[in-house]
């Protein structure tokens, strides 16, 4: 081939490589205005590849995936059971997909500390290889036409070993990084458990808080049935008037009203109680009631008295911590990195082959055709050291991150031990309030249903009037719903002053506030 030809076969191949790479924009939308039409496979799967044809699609759905339209059974749950608190815990802890997550981070972060560690062991590796040459002669002389056919074959082994004996500490350094990450790690996953344990409580004590504001709009409907039952008998014996069972009808109405949104927050609730468990939101578990009981005197202790404990217990806090010594690690790694290295290589190999030459004709003294054949062995054992001279500021660079990192650690360490007092403090703070709301919606309760009691009795002897029947039935409603919900809060401030102090992970009858 002629040189220009050449020349032009060379700019024709590298036009074309260069528009295979921007040939892949149609893989991409066509506009930015208009729908997306991905290719897909006669599964109904997306794949790769060019738009569909026929005309562009109108909207920005996408195609469905016959394979992904398939969803996970509900969990298997026992229909007859009514779930405590300390069960749907533990059937959190089981199934929340977060658990395992956190578990295979655990041991992923074990498993690099096993790789930190086969560094102190000798590196040991096999090689071989196989060949094969060929190759045609012919020369003209005097005699005549001279030709020779060469071929050679042979294989090569080596088995070598290479251990670093001694390098002042830089694998240390590194191995101490990789089993801190691994404390840190496991720190990582209980803080997830005691996450979920405080996400369930708190759910739970709210679809507690539901399920009882729905139970008192219940009752409200019986006090307003009976409201209405009794206008409509004094109306009947001349005594009450069109106006009071209209007032009274009314207030039924607005209880039924109030009943629906009551059984609508117990569906919400009891919904977030499932995702919070991480089940299918299909899972239809039976709850159990939470009786009511006293708040422990307990959850009223000092800020001071559990601020010291839950800087040395919480996850954070521990996790950071152990962040921090990893970071030292690596500085002393890599400071290790400007000493010298002691090390022992060892090699052994085996090599045999043979080689074939015939010539035609014969010339001299040699044959029409030799055949060669033969092997050859050895093996070596080298002590050496090895001296860092000069990388172009590579080491100096890395021992500057190093340091930086752990100067990060220190501070993040130190941010950590203050923010855990600031959540301390908020919650116990939140508690506390929690608390007072409880004990005066609890008294505020009990004042309204003696007001109720004795404004309807009013009402049926004639005496009181059928607005005020209504009104102390409304208000008893509202005080019955507040101390609900007043328990509900202090239930989850006492869950999550647990949480803030790291002591949530011990459930004992079902209270998260037991964990103090």
């Amino acid at each position: 081939m002629r040189k220009p030809d050449s020349l032009a076969a060379l700019a024709v191949a590298a036009v074309t490589l260069a528009g295979c790479a921007t040939a892949s924009l149609e893989l991409a939308p066509e506009q930015p205005d208009r729908p997306w039409q991905p290719a897909t496979a006669a599964s109904g799967e997306i794949v790769p590849g060019r738009k569909q044809p026929g005309p562009p699609p109108l909207d920005y759905t996408l195609p469905a995936n016959p394979a992904l339209a398939s969803i996970a059974p509900p969990a298997v749950l026992d229909p007859a059971n009514a779930y405590t608190l300390p069960e749907l815990i533990d059937m959190a802890e089981s199934t929340n997909p977060l658990t395992r997550i956190a578990w295979n981070d655990a041991r992923n972060a074990a498993l690099a500390a096993g790789i930190a560690k086969s560094s102190y062991l000798p590196y040991i590796s096999a090689a071989a290889m196989g060949g094969y040459q060929s190759g045609h002669s012919s020369t003209s002389t005097a005699l005549g036409q001279l030709a020779a056919n060469s071929s050679t074959h042979g294989a090569i082994s080596v088995l070598s070993l290479q251990w670093l004996l001694f390098d002042f500490g830089e694998r240390s350094g590194l191995v101490d990084a990789a089993e801190q990450l691994s404390v840190a790690a496991n720190i990582a996953f209980t803080a997830i458990h005691q996450k979920i344990i405080h996400d369930v409580s708190v759910s739970y004590y709210r679809y507690q808080a539901a399920r009882t504001r729905a139970g008192t709009v219940q009752k409200a409907m019986d006090n307003a049935d009976a409201v209405l039952a009794a206008a409509r008998a004094r109306q009947q014996r001349g005594l009450g008037t069109t106006v009071e069972v209209a007032q009274a009808t009314q207030n039924l109405a607005q209880n039924r009203l109030a009943m629906v949104q009551a059984q609508g927050a117990e569906t919400d609730a009891y919904l977030a109680l499932v995702t919070a468990i991480g089940i299918s939101p299909l899972s239809r578990p039976r709850i159990a009631e939470m009786p009511l009981r006293p708040l422990p005197p307990s959850l009223r202790n000092s800020v001071e008295e559990i601020v010291e404990t839950a800087i040395a217990r919480r996850p954070d806090v521990l996790g950071a911590y152990a962040v921090e010594r990893a970071s030292q690690a690596r500085v002393r790694s890599a400071e290790a990195a400007f000493m010298p290295k002691v090390f022992l290589s060892a090699f052994s190999s085996y090599a045999s082959g043979g080689s074939s030459i015939s010539a035609i004709p014969s010339v001299g003294q040699q044959p029409p055709t030799v055949n060669l054949s033969g092997y050859r062995y050895g093996a070596s054992v080298f002590l050496g050291v090895t001296v860092p001279i000069y990388d172009g500021g590579l080491r100096s660079a890395a021992l500057a991150q190093a340091r930086n990192d752990a100067d990060s650690a220190s501070a993040k360490l130190t941010r950590a031990k203050e923010e855990s007092v600031r959540q301390v403090v908020v919650s116990q703070s939140a508690l506390e309030s929690s608390l007072a709301a409880y004990d005066a919606a609890r008294a505020l309760a009990d004042a309204a249903r003696v007001t109720y009691d004795a404004a309807f009795a009013a009402y049926r002897k004639g005496v009181g009037s059928v607005t005020e029947a209504n009104l102390a039935q409304n208000q008893l409603l509202l005080a019955q719903n507040a101390s609900a919900d007043a328990y509900s809060g202090a239930l989850a401030a006492a869950a999550a002053l647990a949480l803030a102090t790291g002591s949530i992970g011990s459930i004992r009858d079902g209270a998260a506030w037991s964990a103090r």
